[in-house]
C-alpha cells in the first residue's frame, strides 16, 4: 500500500510537470532576464530607468492579475495599475479575496500568480499584429506549418529555439528598420517585456495553487488506479498545448533578451567612461 502511494505521488509529480512545467519554466526564465536587465538599468540610470518602462509594462502586468482574478471568480478588493511614488518601490498591485473551500478558486491562485506572463505575451502579439504585420504573418505561418501539438521533448525545445530565431530574423529586416512603426513597436515591446517577470508575492501565490493542482492529481491517479484507467495517457493528451505555449513564449523571450542586451551595453559604455 505504501509503495503504491509512493508510485502515485511520483506519477502525479511527472504529470504536474507535463501540465504546468512549461509555464513555470518560462516564468522563471523571463524573471531571470528581467532581473538582470533591471540591475544594469538601475546602475546606469538609477530607479528612474525602471520608471521609464513602467508606464506601459506595469499596467499590463497588473491587468493580467486582475483578469485572472475575474476568470477564477476571486473578488478584487483593491487594485493599483501604476504608482510611481510608493516608498517601498511597488509599482502596482492587485489585492483579492477568495473562498478557501472552493477548489476552483484555489487552483486559480496558480494562474493568477502567473498571469503577467500570459498578459505580457498577449500584449506583445497584439503589438506585433498592429505595428509589424509582416513579421506577425511570418510568425503565424511558422506556427501553422512547423509547430505541432505533442509531448515535452527535445524536438519541442528545438522548435522553440528555431521559432525564436525565425521571429528575430523577421523583425530586424531592412524594411522594418526603415519603418517608424517598427521603432514604436520596439519601445512598447521593451516596456512590456521589462515588467513580465513575477514578483516574490506572485511566486508565493502561484505555489499555493500548485499544491492544490498536485493534490487533485494525486486523487485523480488514486481513483484511476482503482478503476483500472491509464491516467498518464489522459494527462499527456491534455498537455499537448505545450508546443504552442513554447512557440508564443519565444516572443517574450526575444524582447526580454533584447532588453538585457541593450541594458548591458549601456552599462558597459558607462563603465568605459
Amino acid at each position: 500500500m505504501e509503495q503504491s502511494f509512493l508510485y502515485v505521488l511520483l506519477i502525479s509529480g511527472i504529470q504536474l510537470f507535463y501540465l504546468l512545467g512549461v509555464f513555470i519554466a518560462v516564468g522563471f526564465l523571463l524573471g531571470y532576464l528581467e532581473k538582470r536587465s533591471n540591475r544594469y538599468i538601475t546602475r546606469v540610470f538609477g530607479r528612474k530607468g525602471i520608471l521609464l518602462t513602467a508606464w506601459i509594462g506595469t499596467p499590463i502586468h497588473e491587468a493580467g492579475h486582475a483578469l485572472m482574478c475575474l476568470l477564477f471568480r476571486h473578488k478584487i478588493t483593491k487594485v493599483k495599475f501604476l504608482q510611481l511614488n510608493d516608498p517601498n518601490g511597488v509599482l502596482g498591485y492587485v489585492e483579492h479575496a477568495y473562498n478557501p473551500r472552493s477548489i476552483y478558486q484555489r487552483i486559480g491562485l496558480f494562474f493568477i500568480g502567473l498571469a503577467p506572463v500570459f498578459s505580457g505575451i498577449l500584449a506583445l502579439i497584439m503589438c506585433m499584429y498592429f505595428f509589424v504585420p509582416n513579421s506577425y504573418q511570418v510568425f503565424q505561418e511558422y506556427l501553422n506549418t512547423k509547430v505541432q501539438a505533442g509531448q515535452i521533448n527535445i524536438d519541442m525545445i528545438q522548435t522553440m529555439f528555431v521559432s525564436t530565431f525565425t521571429l528575430f530574423k523577421s523583425l530586424f529586416s531592412l524594411s522594418n528598420v526603415m519603418n517608424p512603426y517598427f521603432w514604436l513597436f520596439i519601445i512598447l515591446s521593451i516596456s512590456i517585456s521589462s515588467h513580465i517577470a513575477l514578483s516574490s508575492a506572485d511566486i508565493k501565490e502561484s505555489s499555493h495553487g500548485l499544491v492544490m493542482v498536485f493534490a487533485l492529481l494525486v486523487i485523480f491517479n488514486t481513483v484511476s488506479s482503482y478503476l483500472g484507467v491509464d491516467g498518464q495517457q489522459v494527462i499527456v493528451a491534455i498537455s499537448k498545448y505545450n508546443a504552442y505555449v513554447l512557440a508564443f513564449s519565444s516572443i517574450a523571450i526575444v524582447f526580454s533578451s533584447l532588453t538585457l542586451g541593450i541594458s548591458f551595453l549601456l552599462y558597459r559604455l558607462k563603465m568605459v567612461r
